[in-house]
């Protein structure tokens, strides 16, 4: 136990020391708060409560929870990438610092309320992607 404190004594101290650890932690920290709340935004239903009695109930509950999560950040990291591509085919350069600042957890841009049509396009039956949005078109 006490070799545990001296551990994390030397973290303590090396955190404090390095200014580029501590802004390492911070954004890592910052990134695991993004996901919580894209989670927080899906999860609205009951108040965001687990309403299970067992807990295999509760851990289904966790598991879609989950993979409702990937799928959307799945969707952002695809559809980012399709729109950078669209700017490089363009001509227009991009920074590689600010690809790296692109979040795949935003989610003003998804729709968690309302009816769901889950038949598909015939674009995307076929295999392809929607289209793009154009800015300023609807």
């Amino acid at each position: 136990m006490e070799l545990g404190k001296l551990d994390r004594s030397v973290y303590l101290a090396s955190y404090f020391n390095d200014e580029l650890l501590r802004r390492r932690v911070n954004t890592q920290l910052n990134r695991q708060e993004a996901r919580h709340t894209l989670a927080r935004k899906i999860f609205h239903g009951q108040k965001g409560e687990l309403r299970q009695k067992y807990k295999e109930g509760q851990e289904d509950q966790l598991g879609a929870l989950g993979l409702m999560t990937n799928v959307c950040i799945l969707w952002n990291t695809v559809y980012t990438a399709r729109a950078l591509e669209q700017i490089r085919a363009e001509g227009k350069k991009i920074a590689t610092a600010d690809i790296a600042r692109l979040p795949p957890l935003g989610f003003e841009w998804l729709n968690f309320l309302g009816r769901y049509d889950f038949s598909l396009p015939e674009t995307v039956r076929e295999g392809n992607f929607r289209p793009l949005r154009i800015p300023g078109q609807h």
